[in-house]
């Protein structure tokens, strides 16, 4: 698995990709973080997110949509299938490098805490607290997108899929309440506020590795077939 970590972190930072993701958001952030705190005078650091979170729904595609799709267009994926490697360890792997580009990124506002700090007085265990459920809330995004790349060799077809599968869910809530306890963002809210929920903690987490194992079994299935 690590292999597969290595490569793929290579495939991110030896191309734009990574760059354009990490550089996209970061300036997305930064814009925000002057409108809506540093300009106000507020000290509230977690406030940032709540738009940030908004930004990750367009923006997790760049790193999911290549990530089966780009193999099976290219020819690659009969390799991939028959590789000595587990299905397991190749999706983990993948999953895993794609998180490690989405938690740089994470990091990296955390200079926007020490502007904000040295001006005012933000609390540090909102602040962390907060970048935890933002961590959790694109680890889903990534499962799911990951997916959405497997099922499909258009990487348009996989970055449409994913972006529409989360604009639905900002509006299910509002379709029923029953809705809540599957909109990510609903899960999310509660981290800014400096609460960990133990239950939400769980759906995160529960929602990556479903959608982990649906790509291994969409895999399965294609291997089988070959």
């Amino acid at each position: 698995m690590l292999a597969v970590v290595r490569k793929e972190l290579k495939s991110y930072l030896l191309s734009p990709i990574g760059y354009i993701f990490i550089g996209l958001f970061l300036l997305m952030f930064s814009i925000l973080f002057y409108n809506s705190i540093f300009a106000a005078g507020l000290a509230y650091f977690q406030y940032a997110f709540y738009d940030a979170a908004t930004i990750m729904t367009f923006l997790i595609p760049i790193l999911t949509m290549r990530m089966f799709s780009e193999e099976r267009k290219s020819g690659t994926e009969q390799l991939l299938l028959t590789s000595p490697r587990s299905l397991v360890s190749i999706v983990l792997g993948k999953f895993i490098a794609a998180l490690i580009i989405v938690l740089i990124t994470i990091l990296g506002t955390f200079i926007h805490f020490l502007v904000l700090k040295h001006f005012g007085t933000p609390d540090i265990r909102v602040a962390l607290c907060t970048m935890l459920g933002f961590f959790l809330l694109c680890a889903a995004y990534v499962s799911f997108g990951m997916f959405a790349s497997s099922i499909t060799e258009n990487q348009i077809v996989a970055s449409v899929l994913t972006i529409g599968v989360f604009i639905l869910m900002w509006f299910l809530p509002g379709i029923s309440e029953n809705f809540y306890y599957i909109s990510l963002m609903y899960m999310f809210d509660h981290f800014p506020q400096g609460v960990i929920a133990l239950n939400e903690v769980i759906r995160f987490v529960s929602f990556s590795i479903l959608f982990i194992l649906f790509t291994i079994i969409v895999l399965q299935r294609r291997k089988s077939v070959k």
